[in-house]
C-alpha cells in the first residue's frame, strides 16, 4: 500500500509553503518584488559599502525586500545635503556667480574644492554609518 503524502503543506509556526518533491517537501521561497530604481553616484557608493563592510545588513535588507528602497532614500538625501553644503561654503569663501566672469580658474578650482569638501562630508555621514 502506498502512502499518498499531500502535494503541498504550510508549516503553522513559521507560514512556510512547502511542496513535495520526491520524497522530500522543498519550501516554496520567493522574494518580495522591490521598486526598480536607477541608483546614481551615492546609491552606488552606498550599495557598495553594504556588500563590502555590512554583509548581514546587506543580506537581511535584500531578504526583506527594502534594499531598493534604502538606497533610493540614502541618495536622494545624500544629493540633497551635497547641494546643501556647496550653497553653504560659497557663502563662507564669497564665491559668486560674477567671478565666473572676471576669473574663471579661480571660481572654477574654488567650486572643485567646495564640491569635493562636500561630498566628503556626506560620504561619511550618509555612506559609510
Amino acid at each position: 500500500m502506498e502512502n499518498k503524502l499531500p502535494k503541498t503543506k504550510i508549516d503553522e509556526r513559521t507560514g512556510i509553503e512547502y511542496h513535495l518533491e520526491g520524497d522530500y517537501y522543498i519550501p516554496n521561497l520567493v522574494m518580495p518584488k522591490q521598486e526598480k530604481i536607477t541608483l546614481n553616484k551615492y546609491g552606488r557608493m552606498r550599495l557598495n559599502y553594504l556588500k563590502e563592510h555590512k554583509k548581514a545588513d546587506y543580506t537581511i535588507m535584500l531578504m526583506n525586500g527594502t534594499l531598493n528602497a534604502h538606497l533610493k532614500e540614502i541618495q536622494e538625501t545624500a544629493q540633497n545635503r551635497v547641494e546643501q553644503i556647496i550653497n553653504q561654503l560659497k557663502v563662507k569663501s564669497n564665491l559668486t556667480e560674477d567671478m565666473k566672469n572676471t576669473d574663471i580658474l579661480y571660481w572654477v578650482g574654488t567650486m572643485n574644492s567646495i564640491k569635493a569638501q562636500a561630498e566628503e562630508i556626506v560620504y561619511n555621514e550618509l555612506i559609510c554609518v
